[in-house]
């Protein structure tokens, strides 16, 4: 059985949370989930997180500041932003995709964390082609 993929989700919307998080582990994934931005970076400084999903719009820390925060700390590790009241990020962001809340359904949320994840594991092992014993060595084949 492979590990379970750890996601990172944040946001002030207890309700929102609350269905994302479910969403989310009945595809397998582990959710650590918070309503405080603070919270979840000290919980990122721990190690073990897999992707960050967090709102944009939230008290004392907004999510742009968290992503910038977490790829400081972690720049391979892939964060996904989500907004309800903006439908263009057009700020300068640290994350990787930006999505508008009501713009997508739940199956491009899940397509694009599979991506991403798929990304930050990098590509599969491709065994290099065994040279043939009648190859020319690479001297003779600029002649």
């Amino acid at each position: 059985m492979k590990p379970k993929r750890t996601i990172l989700c944040v946001d002030d919307n207890e309700q929102s949370l609350s269905i994302r998080k479910v969403m989310l582990e009945t595809r397998g994934y582990r959710v650590l989930a918070f309503c405080d931005a603070q919270q979840a970076l000290a919980r990122f400084a721990q190690g073990g997180v897999d992707l960050v999903l967090t709102d944009l719009i939230m008290p004392v820390v907004d999510g742009s500041k968290l992503i910038e925060s977490v790829k400081d700390m972690s720049p391979q590790t892939p964060a996904i932003l989500l907004s309800g009241t903006v439908k263009i990020y057009e700020q300068e962001t640290s994350a990787d995709v930006f999505l508008a809340k009501g713009m997508y359904v739940p199956a491009d949320l899940l397509e694009r964390i599979r991506l991403l994840l798929v990304r930050k594991r990098g590509p599969k092992r491709v065994h290099p082609p065994r040279p043939h014993a009648s190859a020319t060595p690479c001297s003779n084949a600029m002649a």
